[in-house]
């Protein structure tokens, strides 16, 4: 929806999950010399400033990358996702890494970046932060509608971001559809598709749609920071990977009781991973 701005919820408790998850996912990916395609069907802004009047106003990042910011407990697992933030912020914590900046601050120079935007203000700070970088090109467009001109990647191997901002009830169908097609053309793809925890029958039907889609291996994965409110707030994430590396599991296991731990806002805060091994 062209009114969605992710300033006013950068680095928040979902961002931790989705960019941690992310960093995963390509530091996978780059064990192999063999270049690949990072493609980010709604790309955002690309980096954010969390002292601007869009994250002030909501100050999201106080319940998330702030809880983690310099922490000296944290395990290993999170020290890429940490560094990659960290990369941003030579001092002290004013930046938030979208994943358009997180992707191309990892991927090395034989890699491609495809980033995919329509709302005009966030083209521009797309264009502007990469104007530079050969490896990056900026698209203007619907990003479901745009999968389909940008997969297979030519080099066979890459990871799509599907990241939507669900402010219409229209867009989970919307991802399901463009995923059935993004399988026959690129199976053999990491997919990453962020999704809300909230109250409502659409978003609580989507996890049972995703795991039912045209694939052999997944893992959904949850985290609950707070107990489902009365209305329509957020109360956490969740990130369903398609083709997960076969490291991925171990790792968010091993990470997750400890983001549990720093962002729960109340004694409901839990988290869970299902799989297509034991589901």
């Amino acid at each position: 929806m062209l009114s969605y701005r992710h300033g006013y919820h950068a680095g928040n408790h979902a961002d931790v999950l989705k960019h941690w998850v992310q960093v995963l996912c390509l530091q996978y990916l780059k064990q192999k010399d063999k270049p690949f395609y990072y493609v980010d069907s709604h790309a955002g802004g690309g980096l954010y400033d969390l002292k601007s009047q869009f994250a002030q106003k909501t100050n999201e990042a106080a319940e998330g990358i702030t809880c983690l910011w310099q922490q000296s407990d944290q395990p290993d697992v999170l020290a890429d996702y940490i560094d990659a933030v960290a990369q941003f912020n030579p001092h002290k914590l004013k930046n938030y890494p979208g994943s358009p900046a997180i992707a191309a601050n990892l991927l090395r120079e034989g890699d491609r970046l495809r980033l995919v935007e329509m709302h005009s203000a966030e083209i521009s700070a797309l264009q502007k932060q990469f104007a530079k970088d050969r490896r990056v090109k900026v698209i203007d467009g619907d990003g479901f509608q745009e999968l389909k001109a940008l997969l297979p990647p030519p080099t066979r191997r890459g990871l799509v971001l599907m990241d939507p901002p669900y402010e219409m009830k229209a867009d989970y169908q919307r991802v399901i559809g463009a995923m059935k097609e993004n399988l026959k053309r690129f199976a053999n793809g990491i997919y990453l598709i962020w999704y809300p925890l909230i109250n409502s029958v659409a978003a609580q039907r989507y996890s049972d749609q995703l795991r039912k889609l045209p694939c052999d291996k997944w893992l959904d994965v949850q985290l609950s920071v707070a107990r489902p409110p009365q209305g329509h707030g957020m109360y956490g994430s969740g990130i369903f990977v398609v083709n997960p590396p076969w490291v991925l599991e171990e790792q968010l296991h091993s990470g997750l009781d400890y983001l549990v731990k720093k962002l729960a806002q109340d004694e409901a805060a839990e988290s869970r991973i299902l799989s297509s091994e034991n589901h």
